[in-house]
């Protein structure tokens, strides 16, 4: 059986796969790649043998930090994040929602604590989706809270 790439493939950079679908945009957002200088290739409803459908991110050039890889796993927890050096992948990992993310949210709590130190804490509740609750006031926070508190 033939292969067919209908998206062309990149020398240096990152490959974030198997996002879900309709949630490439959201993961470009977040990263800000709207006005990234290299390239940046979003693929949309792409058929998978794993899935009925997928979006693919491709960033040319640039490797994620942690905390970026945290951010994607808050809205697209079953990605894969493939680093690419000369066309080829050097490493592929899942991207996995650990168990207690810091100072990537505000709390939705105005009285909380974490807003006036400037440092937060969320406990992972639930994966799919995701629910997080508050380290210090133990305020729930679900999916809808959690996209429009990371400005997507």
């Amino acid at each position: 059986m033939k292969k067919e790439l209908k998206v062309s493939a990149i020398k240096n950079g990152t490959v974030i796969d198997h996002i879900r679908p309709g949630k490439a945009l959201d993961v470009v957002r977040l990263l800000n790649l709207e006005n990234y200088d290299d390239s940046v290739t979003v693929a949309m409803g792409v058929h998978s043998s794993l899935h009925k459908t997928k979006d693919i991110v491709k960033i040319e050039n640039r490797e994620l930090s942690e905390e970026e890889v945290n951010e994607i796993a808050l809205i697209a927890p079953e990605s894969t994040i493939n680093i690419i050096k000369d066309y080829e992948v050097a490493e592929k990992r899942k991207i996995e929602l650990p168990d207690l993310i810091k100072g990537i949210l505000t709390c939705m709590n105005p009285n909380c604590i974490s807003r006036k130190e400037g440092s937060s804490k969320f406990i992972v509740e639930k994966r799919d989706p995701v629910i997080l609750r508050c380290y210090y006031c133990e305020r729930l926070m679900e999916e809808d809270e959690i996209l429009k508190r990371l400005r997507i």
